[in-house]
């Protein structure tokens, strides 16, 4: 197989040979593939072999029920998937221009960040461009840096949750996120003072899933307390979930204190006082690697930093 170079590799590449690409690892199935494109079934066989014949391999195997990716053809629908997305972004954002608008800009957010940092610079950035056109997805971490990696988000609010993610997102840290335990106002342990972490086990727990980074706070702040995980586990990462069975039933939760706030300060949930040592982490902005921002989202990441450097500056003001 001969090593392929830019030049001859931008010179052939057509976006139909992309759409065909991304069709078929989605469908895996020539004849869909072909429906959905609106082509004939020989047309859609001489393209694909077409490319393949180009790149010097095959992309999908040819199995009699299904057309799978290859381990090198894995990689080619990953390149069509990311091109693809960042061509519907760069439509939109030319549509709504050319239309009158001000641009478009979709960005993710872990729990924390939509309780109240997105929010406060969404209101900014819509006093300063009311047309601007802005989408928000609320996620866990790992799923955000894999919307941004594919280009579907334009940045994204969280935290690295792994090493290996520094390699490909940078990081600009925004505010720490405290956290603690909380129950509903009914519960029977609340308001009934301070509580040892071994009597509170026994209750059923409102977690979040392995691997996400608050789950593993909790672990390890249990693991230095000497106290085993809860075994009456409901899991979830639906913040609405979260939140209403909380408030019927007897439960505790893990949830950041921006979060819990006005639903304490109602009177529906209760701060557990508890020794349970919970370090805030640090959360920010997560862009893709070396890839500078630009127009909304440029002006979007600007206003949450200022935001952030204005809060911490007036925390520290406050400090006696």
């Amino acid at each position: 197989m001969t090593n392929l170079t830019v030049s001859s590799f931008c010179n052939w590449l057509k976006f139909r040979h992309l759409v065909l690409i991304d069709t078929l690892g989605r469908t895996r199935n020539m004849h869909l593939a072909a429906q959905q494109m609106n082509l004939s079934q020989p047309a859609i066989s001489k393209m694909l072999k077409e490319i393949e014949g180009l790149l010097g391999f095959d992309i999908f195997e040819r199995q009699p029920r299904s057309m799978p990716p290859t381990a090198l053809g894995e990689h080619v629908v990953r390149y069509a998937q990311i091109m693809l997305n960042d061509a519907k972004g760069f439509v939109e954002q030319i549509n709504n221009l050319s239309n009158g608008g001000h641009g478009y800009l979709k960005v993710g957010g872990i729990f924390a960040a939509t309780a109240v940092v997105l929010p406060e610079a969404i209101v900014e950035i819509k006093q300063r461009s009311p047309l601007l056109e802005i989408e928000v997805v609320e996620q866990t971490s790992g799923q955000l840096m894999q919307m941004l990696e594919n280009r579907v988000i334009d940045l994204a609010i969280g935290r690295y949750t792994e090493e290996g993610q520094q390699q490909r997102f940078d990081f600009t840290p925004l505010a720490p996120e405290p956290f603690c335990l909380v129950t509903s106002t009914k519960h029977p342990i609340s308001g009934q003072g301070p509580r040892a972490l071994h009597e509170l086990v026994d209750w059923p727990w409102l977690l979040y899933p392995k691997g996400t980074p608050i789950r593993d706070r909790m672990e390890e702040a249990f693991a230095r307390a000497g106290v085993a995980i809860p075994q009456n586990t409901i899991v979830t990462i639906s913040m609405q979930t979260f939140l209403k069975l909380l408030q019927r039933g007897p439960m505790i939760g893990m949830l950041p204190v921006a979060m819990v706030g006005p639903h304490v300060e109602s009177g529906d949930l209760s701060v557990i006082d508890t020794p349970l040592d919970l370090t805030p982490q640090y959360y920010g902005i997560l862009t893709r690697k070396d890839e500078q921002l630009f127009g909304p989202a440029r002006e979007f990441a600007d206003i949450l930093q200022n935001n952030a450097d204005r809060t911490l500056g007036k925390k520290a003001a406050e400090t006696p």
